[in-house]
């Protein structure tokens, strides 16, 4: 009688957006300049010193001056222009066409693991799903509005920041996929029944913003890898520096996610080092 297969193991591949998966800020693609202002515009002249003022949060900061520069502009944010505003993120090599994706679930696959993928980022939400790899993502953790009747952004519902990023790895560790369940996520569950437990999960960030998140993994028994653009500059390089010396990272690696690439051979190597820990072999 034929041996029953083993069900695959929920593995997490788990990613910042900006900087990680694409070059830059989101917003400054096609965003900023439709509301006829420079990145630096926007960001070191107007969001930054008005958080400063009001002594707020960058994050929602942002947010609410996209608002208030577009309606200036007499072009209130919708939920549809935000999408289309995703469409022409600068996405890393090996992205795109989803390869990235489709290679690294098959691998798992081999080992008996089945690859989920996240996002956790400060970035917005409705960016992201306009963006082509969306469907690549069991869920987006990520920064997002509240509408109107009329799906016009009013303020801000979510504004996810350096230490709040934290929180989504146990909503992932818990399978809670949703912003607002407080409740559950709070909740004991013994670790053999959480869905997902930390050392099967793989986070990719490319800065300070992710540090907590990386120093969590690190500590929980996970892997983190810090992302670098390949055209970074020597002050990402230091960077960069600064997390290998103070042992926040596992890995470091350029934004390349072609077969063959650096990344693609951490993530395959992290891979199987979870399936031998847990004694899965490759498949026949």
């Amino acid at each position: 009688m034929a041996d029953t297969p083993r069900p695959l193991l929920k593995t997490a591949i788990i990613y910042d957006f900006d900087g990680t998966l694409a070059r830059g800020n989101m917003q400054e693609v096609s965003f900023i300049p439709s509301i006829g202002m420079t990145p630096a515009q926007f960001w070191n002249d107007t969001v930054r010193p008005r958080t400063i003022a009001a002594d707020g949060d960058g994050i929602l900061m942002y947010m609410q001056m996209m608002l208030l520069a577009a309606r200036e502009q007499g072009t209130p944010v919708t939920r549809q222009t935000l999408r289309d505003h995703g469409r022409d993120v600068a996405l890393f090599e090996g992205l795109r066409d989803g390869s990235w994706f489709d290679r690294m679930n098959a691998f798992g696959a081999q080992y008996g693991l089945e690859i989920e993928h996240y996002i956790i980022s400060a970035g917005l939400t409705e960016m992201i799903e306009g963006c082509p790899i969306a469907g690549a993502f069991t869920h987006v953790f990520a920064s997002k509005y509240a509408y109107d009747a009329d799906d016009v952004a009013v303020w801000p519902a979510v504004g996810v920041n350096y230490t709040t990023k934290t929180q989504y790895l146990f909503r992932i560790n818990k399978g809670v996929h949703n912003h607002w369940e407080d409740e559950r996520i709070n909740r004991f569950i013994p670790d053999e029944e959480r869905p997902i437990p930390f050392d099967r999960m793989i986070f990719l960030g490319d800065g300070d913003t992710d540090v907590p998140t990386m120093k969590m993994m690190h500590t929980k028994g996970g892997f983190s890898i810090a992302v670098y653009d390949p055209d970074s500059t020597p002050r990402d390089h230091d960077k960069i520096h600064r997390l290998i010396s103070e042992d926040r990272v596992n890995f470091v690696a350029a934004g390349d996610y072609r077969e063959g690439t650096p990344v693609d051979l951490i993530v395959k190597g992290l891979i199987g080092r979870m399936a031998v820990n847990y004694g899965r072999m490759p498949a026949d």
